[in-house]
């Protein structure tokens, strides 16, 4: 079942933002009176293909990894002495401007509409309550404890946990202050901390916020009651079954299900012992735990989990907003999702954030099955978060993307004149060795975390 979600996530979310970044070159260069000879979802030979009344030709090609806009080019071949005025190349820099940056601009507003729904429909949160604060850590350091509320960081209000890492995400390869405004246990007193970062996490390959910081978000207490087993786990290999109660790790106790994940985040690889009641009785089973992430994230992994954790409703935090509040709360978040993606993008070119942490179309496909399979909601905001990435990689100044194309022409309209054929082809080799790189490393990340 998973890997169909898998599979009609990715073919629906790349169809659904290919097709809406192409109609956006296509709707503004129709728009400014070029001819549109093609637009085609996807590459390779089509599966269907129709015209219309304009004679442009409209394809779904079989390979679903990109799309593109033909338009009519004198530069391309031969064009009829009556359509000389519909070619690309006789438009105004203006026009050309327009035409190239509407793909991109499709994608965000893309990403608005998603935001905007998101926010109507609405969704209930944890509020950021600190279950732990681990000694030693920048937390302890900065009076963190236990019970307070994360109210914002940065200045920036925070409802729910999502927040909180977004907020510290943009914070990642930096030094200075992090600031926290807290609500005080059982109180409405409010207070601020300050926490000192040093290059924090700087070239991390998996960065984990929070963990570095020393907090554990609070939750309720988890009987460590076993209701989901990994079919091709260590646990699974080694006898372990649902139902069965976690007694031992090693010669560490086990009351509560946090206390499994930070005994296993200590022993990647290893073999252990473990002693479980199953039906009154107590087993004894020997394990060899698998590795899980990398970096800081790397753990042991044994391949269970618990059921249904319930909240107390004064832990949950409704988030909803009317029609008018949500569309500005989806402009807001588009646009803060698009500085932080163009942060991160300058980031891991100064060495501030692992290129590690590029993904490739491996993990899009597994992010988008995932999100597809937990429902409607996280679908949406997957393919919010997939849009932005999508319009701000066109819009990074690469000649074959559409901000090399953009760098082309505000140069022209710089000069008055446009740079020369050899330029721009030099440019387009270049580009096209970047693009390959990058396609290649984020593919090669993709490989290592499988």
């Amino acid at each position: 079942m998973s890997a169909l979600y898998m599979f009609f996530g990715t073919l629906v979310a790349l169809g659904v933002l290919v097709t809406i970044h192409e109609f956006g070159h296509f709707w503004v260069a129709r728009r400014c009176g070029v001819k549109v000879l093609r637009f085609s979802v996807g590459f390779g030979s089509p599966l269907l293909r129709w015209q219309d009344r304009q004679g442009t030709e409209f394809v779904v090609a079989a390979i679903p990894l990109g799309g593109y806009v033909k338009m009519l080019d004198e530069r391309e071949g031969d064009v009829p002495a009556e359509q000389i005025e519909q070619s690309f190349n006789r438009k105004s820099v203006r026009q050309r401007i327009a035409i190239v940056a509407a793909g991109p601009i499709a994608n965000f507003l893309l990403a608005i509409l998603f935001f905007w729904v998101l926010a109507m429909l609405g969704s209930q949160q944890a509020k950021p309550v600190i279950g732990a604060v681990q000694a030693d850590s920048l937390a302890a350091a900065a009076g963190l404890r236990a019970g307070q509320e994360i109210l914002a960081v940065d200045g920036e209000p925070t409802a729910g946990w999502g927040a909180v890492n977004l907020q510290l995400v943009r914070r990642l390869g930096e030094s200075g202050m992090l600031e926290l405004l807290l609500r005080e246990p059982d109180s409405t007193a409010q207070s601020t901390r300050q926490l000192v970062l040093r290059d924090w996490q700087k070239g991390a390959e998996q960065p984990d916020p929070l963990q570095s910081l020393g907090i554990r978000p609070w939750r309720p207490a988890m009987a460590p009651i076993l209701q989901e087993i990994d079919p091709e786990g260590p646990a699974q290999a080694a006898g372990v079954r649902k139902g069965d109660r976690l007694l031992l790790i090693g010669e560490q106790r086990i009351d509560d299900w946090q206390q499994v994940l930070d005994v296993l985040r200590e022993l990647p690889g290893q073999q252990v012992r473990l002693l479980v009641e199953r039906d009154g009785r107590e087993l004894e089973f020997t394990v060899n735990l698998a590795v899980r992430g990398e970096g800081e994230a790397r753990g042991g992994y044994l391949g269970v989990g618990v059921g249904a954790i319930e909240w107390p409703p004064q832990m949950l935090r409704e988030v909803r907003y009317g029609p008018l509040d949500a569309l500005g709360e989806g402009l807001r978040r588009t646009w803060h999702m698009t500085l932080l993606t163009f942060d991160s993008v300058r980031k891991m070119l100064v060495g501030e954030l692992s290129v590690k942490n590029l993904s490739g179309p491996i993990t899009i496909a597994k992010v988008a099955g995932a999100s597809a399979q937990s429902g409607v909601g996280d679908f949406l905001y997957f393919l919010s978060l997939l849009s932005i990435s999508l319009g701000v990689l066109n819009l990074l100044p690469i000649p074959v993307l559409d901000g090399g194309h953009l760098l082309f022409y505000l140069i022209e309209w710089v000069r008055g004149r446009p740079l020369s054929e050899r330029v721009q082809g030099w440019g387009m080799q270049v580009g096209i060795s970047l693009v390959l790189g990058v396609m290649l490393l984020a593919l090669i990340n993709d490989l290592g975390r499988l």
